[in-house]
């Protein structure tokens, strides 16, 4: 065993003319959330499923939890959960027989599979709705119950050493969101180590301690969002405008490289990087002042996630999904 949890070496897998991976190879630390990033058709679901042993790769090395995924399969398994894009549940059924019921699929003998569904209830927060049917829980609810049930197979009661989760709040409002990273939280708090995939940005931003992205069947990219952000040429300055009319003079009046400036016109924005903040900062006031122009505000912030992402994919950011 090495000292992570994950251990991603050469990999490749083809699906007939498409190489889905081509030597993809990355880490994962324990007791860590690891964010994995891409555009569609990047390889980041063939890449989970050959984690979680539902593939087989066509090269390459890979270890989860200590074991090797093709020669040590059924060890694999015992010490990982999976929570799909959607959820699993019976919607007329109570989440505490639902959670009973995968208990029992998981070959837990009847008792302890009530005891195991009633510890999990109370766990993430559903103890006072574990009688009621499915069917009348929130989105946010129902993926708590959903985490829920991918760990009730896990015999001694401390959750599993790596759980994949693969889009798990996709279509969740920011209350149901914020209940799942709560529950993610959590687990990562107890030892769970957590690869997570996500069409939020924001998400991996919020729960990863580290991020790969990945393009074409390799990792391009891997770092902290810190790091990530850091690539892009660090602090940005942005000038949202009243008057749109305006954003090709002002441009030209800025006292910054015209070839780093972009322009949003939808927003009235102008945006560009900056390396010494202050400087740029009081040049750009005194530009607007100098001529006349009425500014909604000016302010310095670092990257995003999501500039980062156009940045290293090429993506346009209206269209992309890192997911």
């Amino acid at each position: 065993m090495t000292g992570d949890a994950i251990t991603v070496e050469g990999v490749r897998k083809r699906y007939g003319g498409t190489q889905a991976l081509d030597g993809l190879g990355l880490t994962v630390a324990r007791g860590t959330v690891h964010g994995v990033l891409g555009p569609n058709g990047a390889g980041k679901t063939t890449l989970v499923r050959i984690l979680s042993t539902l593939l087989r790769p066509d090269g390459g090395r890979v270890e989860v939890a200590g074991h090797d995924v093709v020669r040590q399969a059924r060890e694999v398994r015992a010490r990982i959960g999976l929570l799909g894009q959607h959820a699993a549940l019976d919607e007329e059924l109570g989440g505490r027989q639902n959670l009973e019921m995968f208990g029992r699929l998981h070959h837990l003998g009847a008792r302890h599979a009530r005891v195991r569904a009633g510890e999990l209830l109370e766990r993430f927060g559903l103890a006072d709705a574990g009688r009621k049917p499915v069917r009348s829980y929130s989105g946010g609810m129902r993926r708590r119950l959903d985490l829920a049930a991918s760990l009730i197979g896990d015999r001694n009661g401390n959750g599993p050493q790596v759980l994949f989760l693969d889009e798990p709040t996709t279509g969740l409002d920011p209350r149901g969101r914020a209940e799942v990273w709560s529950a993610v939280r959590s687990l990562v708090g107890g030892g769970t180590t957590v690869v997570l995939t996500t069409q939020y940005l924001e998400e991996a931003d919020q729960l990863a301690d580290r991020i790969s992205v990945v393009d074409r069947g390799r990792v391009i990219a891997d770092g902290t969002a810190d790091e990530l952000k850091a690539l892009t040429g660090g602090d940005r300055i942005d000038v949202v405008l009243r008057d749109a009319a305006l954003l090709g003079t002002v441009v030209a009046l800025l006292p910054l490289p015209e070839r780093d400036i972009t322009v949003d016109p939808d927003r009235r924005l102008l945006s560009a990087p900056v390396t010494d903040r202050m400087a740029a900062l009081s040049g750009v006031v005194r530009a607007l002042e100098a001529a006349g122009v009425e500014a909604e505000d000016v302010a310095l912030r670092r990257p995003t996630l999501d500039e980062v992402f156009l940045h290293l994919t090429g993506q346009d950011d209206r269209t992309k999904e890192a997911v």
